[in-house]
């Protein structure tokens, strides 16, 4: 204890005296000086308290600002550990008694070894906001450079996806099926384009799938010069069209692409504008799901309004009805259009059963699974619905929108059908009695 102890005890005396002195303290004074005596007790910490709280903090500050479905997250979630251990370990001498100190560093001893994090190696910086990285599109928004040095609020994100028919998630997640068969824009803006191509999927029918996808990452400041990605049917590579798999200088990786499974399914990371796109082939057709800022999202020309995740479909190429898909109520569907020739395998109650496999809320993308089985009678398009789920989970921005639900469309024309029952039954009763 060494000079502590005879500290402690002169606090002690000289808080004997103050209290003889006034019989009647104020409570809230008897409060403070009662948490005083709690919080330095044993080595009598009063000149060096344990900062455990402030190593807590600025663990906090330093990762709330990331997101676990984008590239780059465990790289500088394992900096902010580190950062966080050597605050806890520059604390031991004055935190060794201190229960939240020790849940602390078991704490980060259970991330590092989740997240697989070295000891050694790089660590965040406690003040982030000093840091300046021009090409990621999240430093940019903590150093206040798109917003003029002002506010820093966290920047709002857009989700779009297409897949199946197709059915199509706009930015402000209006939901539509369309035919728009060709060549379609989803987005073209400043920073990003992307180009779909769909063809028929069956003979005299309106149902169309995406078979070809072109995205043009636009050349950034020194980020990264402009890059060109495409997928057909079949060939789904895991490079760009110069058959490199970045963009930018050095290890910074501004731009890269990562394949998750061989030919099946790639991810697009492009830090320098916050963007992440996910295309996949599930049968002989693609989807693709992208999350990207607004601000970036919003910033075209008035010649570029032709973009589908933005504007939705034009309404001569729309085939549900606000929303909701023509689902028949019994037996066997033919699409509009359809001839017997390209009657579905599938009956109402067997494609239900099929999509309740993947899918056990009946949202939208179970309604649209239920309604390419019907139409096409290719099951392909139950993975590629459930897929198309997945990637709003991964990427979507908002946990409470990532179902939808028809009010009175799909899913509601069976109830539809059986008040209609009710009403007959009832109407029969009123003339017989």
């Amino acid at each position: 204890m060494g000079r502590a102890a005879p500290l402690c005890a002169i606090a002690a005396a000289n808080a004997a005296r103050a209290e003889q002195q006034q019989r009647r303290p104020p409570p809230a004074l008897l409060v403070l000086f009662s948490l005083g005596l709690l919080l330095h007790t044993g080595d009598c910490q009063l000149q060096t308290p344990c900062r455990i709280q402030k190593c807590t903090t600025d663990f906090v500050a330093l990762t709330s600002h990331l997101n676990s479905a984008l590239d780059g997250f465990d790289l500088e979630f394992c900096k902010a550990l580190r950062a966080y251990s050597a605050c806890t370990y520059r604390n031991s001498k004055v935190c060794r008694g201190n229960l939240v100190y020790h849940s602390a560093v078991l704490g980060i001893s259970d991330l590092m070894s989740q997240r697989n994090c070295s000891k050694d190696g790089p660590t965040s910086s406690t003040n982030p906001e000093i840091t300046h990285d021009p090409c990621n599109y999240s430093g940019r928004q903590g150093a206040g450079e798109l917003r003029g040095g002002g506010e820093q609020t966290p920047p709002t994100y857009f989700f779009c996806g297409l897949f199946g028919d197709p059915h199509l998630r706009t930015f402000k997640d209006h939901f539509q099926t369309c035919k728009v068969e060709g060549a379609w824009p989803l987005i073209d803006n400043n920073y990003l384009s992307v180009q779909v191509t769909n063809v028929p999927v069956v003979p005299r029918s309106s149902a169309t799938a995406t078979n070809k996808i072109t995205i043009i990452f636009k050349s950034y400041q020194d980020c990264t010069d402009q890059k060109v990605y495409q997928a057909v049917t079949d060939d789904l590579p895991a490079a760009f069209v110069d058959g490199t798999t970045s963009g930018g200088d050095g290890d910074t990786k501004s731009l890269h692409i990562v394949e998750r499974v061989s030919g099946k399914y790639v991810e697009m990371h492009a830090r320098y504008i916050g963007t992440t796109v996910f295309v996949r082939q599930l049968g002989r057709y693609l989807t693709l799901a992208i999350r990207m800022p607004e601000e970036l999202a919003m910033a075209y020309e008035e010649s570029q309004d032709l973009q589908l995740c933005v504007n939705g479909c034009p309404s001569s190429e729309r085939i549900d009805d606000s929303g909701h898909l023509p689902l028949p109520v019994m037996g066997q569907l033919l699409p509009p259009g359809a001839s017997s020739q390209t009657r579905s395998v599938y009956t109402l109650e067997s494609a239900t059963a099929k999509c309740h496999e993947k899918m056990l809320l009946k949202d939208i993308y179970f309604y649209s699974c239920v309604f390419d089985l019907l139409t096409t009678g290719d099951a392909n398009f139950t993975a590629a619905a459930h897929s198309a789920l997945q990637d709003v989970e991964a990427l979507h921005p908002r946990k409470e929108r990532w179902h939808i639900f028809p009010d009175n469309g799909a899913a509601g024309q069976g109830q539809q059908l059986l008040c209609l029952s009710l009403g007959l039954v009832c109407l029969m009763l009123v003339v017989f009695l």
